[in-house]
């Protein structure tokens, strides 16, 4: 199948009508579709945890689609196979591990996907006006993070802001305002003495 088979018709009545002029636009749109379809890349090796919503579909399965939470034991219940340890694992290793133990004995060829409905939340805490955790989306920042939590009190200190991510270092960090934070992070803004 080639771009221009998938192209809406009235894309197609505005391309150039010279060889190159089309080579030209047609590179561009494999660069633009390309884009679109890796902008999630950043995320490719997010490592699930407890708190994080789960889908795992399986084409043509309507009974093995499931959607569900990933317990604090690091687990989720799916048909068949039972509880499933999923702490630790990236959405493609997930879509392995379910395609592998359904390979065989239950399925042919199963064609498994995995996505995230939800992430697990993020934490505020210390100088903001309203501590607490809330429900993360890509991109997040500590600006941003600071700002859902109701911006700064009067007595922080904006230059004594710390992440401790999750993971087996669960070491302060300083951070900057326009530094990324991951899901179950946890931003720490101090108090400023002067």
């Amino acid at each position: 199948m080639t771009l221009l088979a998938v192209l809406p018709v009235p894309v197609l009545r505005c391309m150039p009508r010279t060889r190159w002029s089309r080579l030209l636009v047609g590179a561009c749109l494999i660069l633009l579709f390309s884009g679109l379809a890796t902008g999630g890349d950043d995320l490719q090796s997010y490592r699930l945890s407890a708190g994080d919503k789960v889908r795992i579909a399986v084409f043509g399965e309507d009974d093995l689609t499931v959607t569900g939470q990933v317990s604090a034991r690091g687990t989720i219940s799916y048909p068949l196979l039972g509880e499933l340890k999923v702490t630790g694992l990236t959405p493609g290793e997930l879509e392995q591990l379910v395609t592998g133990r359904l390979r065989g004995p239950y399925l042919v060829d199963p064609r498994v996907s995995v996505s995230i409905e939800a992430y697990r939340e993020f934490f505020v805490m210390g100088q903001v006006n309203r501590p607490g955790s809330f429900p993360y989306l890509p991109g997040l920042t500590v600006r941003k993070a600071i700002s859902v939590a109701g911006g700064y009190t009067e007595r922080a200190s904006r230059s004594k802001v710390f992440v401790v991510s999750e993971g087996a270092a669960k070491q302060e960090r300083k951070v900057g305002q326009d530094d990324s934070i991951g899901p179950g992070d946890t931003v720490i803004v101090k108090e400023s003495f002067f």
